[in-house]
């Protein structure tokens, strides 16, 4: 296996629309599979899609609730009701930035596994943010494009520094009541 380079903001790659994989079980598709999956958690991440890694094809790779990566290729994703929520995110072709972004809180997934089997299921929370978060990148959408408040986009040490601010403010008047 081996690390791969990431592609950053401003790459070409990140703004076009992945080709389909044509064969899930390729040997070349199990090595990118692989190699994206050592990549993420070198990276410490939480996803990668394949386009972020300079490969075109639609297939990404995710943190499972065990914590093992899990390749979803040729995805489709598609609401569950129409209720969204906002959240924070990163991306690791964005490093150093984090911003708020409205996604659909439930979602439905179809595509393959790298034996080249259906997988299906529904996703909420962090999960589905994450697969609606990777499979944009597939369609050359990044977060940013996404957010509706730019605003709420900052740096992450800053942001981390403004959320104990805040915490530290709100058990001071706790304590002053």
């Amino acid at each position: 296996m081996a690390l791969l380079k990431i592609a950053r903001m401003g790459h070409p790659v990140l703004l076009q629309k992945a080709e389909r994989v044509e064969d899930p079980t390729a040997p070349e598709i199990r090595r990118l599979v692989a190699d994206m999956a050592e990549t993420m958690e070198d990276a410490q991440g939480i996803g990668l899609a394949a386009p972020q890694v300079h490969v075109p094809l639609r297939l990404f790779v995710w943190r499972g609730g065990a914590g093992n990566a899990i390749a979803l290729i040729n995805p489709e994703l598609e609401p569950v009701g129409d209720a969204t929520e906002n959240g924070w995110e990163g991306c690791l072709s964005i490093p150093g930035l984090r911003g708020c972004v409205p996604r659909f809180s439930r979602i439905r997934f179809r595509g393959q596994d790298i034996e080249g089997r259906p997988v299906e299921g529904e996703a909420a929370g962090l999960s589905a943010r994450v697969l609606q978060h990777e499979n944009d990148h597939l369609d050359g959408v990044m977060y940013l494009m996404r957010m509706t408040d730019l605003s709420l986009l900052g740096f992450t040490d800053e942001i981390a520094r403004a959320a104990v601010a805040a915490r530290n403010e709100e058990k001071a008047q706790g304590t002053a009541a």
